[in-house]
């Protein structure tokens, strides 16, 4: 959408327009041409913290109606956002810091505005997760965004052990109190993989942590104190798994025999697993298949 377009609508009968607007995740500096003129121009601002975001506004020299929408009152706000956008009003939602619905409230408003008929409108800027891959040096091309862990121990593990041969990097979220004993979770279901953690990123003491998992715990042990939110990079597996020829055949044939598959998919995730030639894995399960048959 241009800078000129207008967002304020006029024609009570159209819906107005929910921009999901992102914000500095530090440096106050780091906001957008185009985000500023959002949130001059809506008329309500949907805040997670209306008390930051007036700060925030009020830095910029912005006036505007502030509205609060966090995750304890989202259900109950939402209709009431719904319909002033249905009457015609335009609603920028903002997080405290970064991008709406990305680790922070905002999913389920903009379903509903979705269900509805109003349009949606990204306005883009920080992710503290592409902000943290971006200078990190750990491979980017690919990786999954897991946000903040789960709080229950067990529920961690479990969704650790998913990732086990997982080769993409895995990103996460985590607060200063509870990285520590989440990086040696990490570490004792995972191995001692590479990773890097960053704090206060675009901030004054923004710092990146690079080594190690055993390294990395042991420098943040090492501190009196720990601060700031935590963005934590660990690297996928990278280790080529070897298998022989007749323990090959086992899994081919294995996997034939549930039927939950057909021959190229099977051909493509044995190849994949054991960065074998998927020609080479699907001849073989040709042959398996030809011998049911």
């Amino acid at each position: 959408m241009p800078l000129n377009s207008p967002i304020n609508n006029t024609d009570a009968k159209d819906p107005g327009i929910l921009f999901v607007v992102a914000t500095p995740i530090g440096n106050r500096k780091d906001i957008t041409l185009r985000a500023i003129e959002t949130l001059e121009q809506v008329d309500l601002v949907a805040a997670e913290d209306t008390r930051k975001t007036g700060h925030f506004l009020i830095s910029l020299k912005i006036k505007a109606n502030l509205i609060s929408y966090h995750e304890h009152n989202e259900r109950k706000r939402t209709p009431y956002l719904i319909n002033k956008m249905k009457s015609g009003f335009s609603v920028a939602l903002v997080s405290d810091a970064g991008t709406p619905s990305v680790s922070d409230p905002g999913y389920h408003l903009i379903t509903e505005a979705i269900s509805n008929g109003i349009r949606v409108v990204p306005i883009p800027g920080a992710s503290a997760a592409v902000t943290a891959l971006s200078a990190s040096g750990i491979a980017g091309g690919e990786f999954i965004f897991m946000g903040f862990p789960p709080r229950n121990k067990n529920k961690r593990k479990k969704m650790l052990k998913t990732f086990l041969e997982e080769e993409k990097t895995i990103v996460f979220y985590e607060s200063p109190r509870r990285v520590t004993t989440f990086l040696e979770e990490i570490k004792e279901t995972l191995g001692n993989r590479h990773s890097v953690i960053s704090r206060e990123m675009t901030k004054l003491y923004e710092e990146f942590i690079r080594g190690d998992l055993s390294e990395v715990i042991t420098s943040l042990k090492d501190r009196a104190s720990i601060k700031g939110e935590f963005t934590i990079l660990i690297s996928g597996n990278r280790e080529k798994k070897k298998i022989c020829d007749e323990e090959l055949l086992k899994e081919v044939k294995a996997r034939m025999d549930k039927a939950d598959s057909g021959v190229l998919e099977i051909a493509k995730e044995i190849s994949k697993k054991y960065h074998l030639k998927k020609s080479m894995v699907y001849d073989i399960a040709l042959k398996i298949k030809g011998d049911q048959d």
